[in-house]
């Protein structure tokens, strides 16, 4: 027998899947912040070597990039509170996102960073810049607009895989897509639905990314 799509069942619980996505956006905005920023401090330090936090800094990125996310998210979870650490789903969420992106981005930085020719520095130390105006205006904005497509690419590489933090029963998009699917059983009209809500988001991600870079970063330069 031919399959009959059917997607009223779906469509009638579209308020949950809105607002998983509102969820999975407001995730990632909030790991966005914090991640970009622990990624900066973290590649300041190891790409001007101010030890031990380099050290540091160095074998956080090695654990993170080499272990799954999953991983990750499980033992901050379901590991952490044996050590009396007790955090909710959406804290626990957040802070995997957070470290997972910081290590991901404070490579990447650190690659534009290292990319910013020495001269420049020697010319802001010439026009008597302090060291603040030094790193806002000739190294870090100039390294951020060097990398800046990786970096949205890597922001939106972490926003499709908070879809894993459903697994804690973090109410984002995939758990509500989970829940509806459970109870219509309409697997493949459920997950064609989120599949499109997944790519619309990380559209809107990529085009907010850019204009923010043209408009504050690249445009600084």
């Amino acid at each position: 027998m031919a399959y009959q799509f059917d997607f009223i069942p779906v469509l009638q619980n579209v308020d949950l899947l809105l607002q998983g996505a509102g969820f999975t956006l407001a995730l990632t905005a909030v790991g966005t912040l914090l991640g970009v920023g622990l990624g900066i401090i973290g590649a300041v330090l190891r790409a001007w070597r101010i030890k031990p936090f380099n050290t540091l800094f160095g074998v956080y990125v090695e654990l993170i990039r080499n272990t799954p996310f999953i991983v990750q998210l499980f033992f901050i979870f379901f590991g952490l509170p044996a050590l009396g650490v007790r955090l909710t789903e959406w804290e626990a969420a957040v802070l995997a996102m957070v470290i997972n992106l910081g290590a991901y981005s404070t490579e990447i930085i650190r690659a534009g960073i290292q990319a910013i020719p020495h001269g420049q520095l020697e010319a802001a130390a010439a026009l008597a810049m302090s060291r603040v105006e030094t790193f806002r205006y000739v190294v870090l904005r100039p390294a951020l607009a060097k990398v800046w497509p990786a970096l949205s690419s890597q922001i939106i590489i972490v926003m499709l895989g908070s879809a894993v933090c459903s697994q804690i029963s973090t109410e984002e998009l995939s758990f509500a897509a989970n829940f509806i699917q459970s109870r219509n059983f309409r697997a493949f009209e459920t997950y064609l639905v989120t599949t499109l809500i997944y790519l619309a988001m990380a559209i809107l991600i990529r085009q907010l990314l850019a204009w923010f870079g043209r408009r504050f970063i690249q445009g600084a330069r």
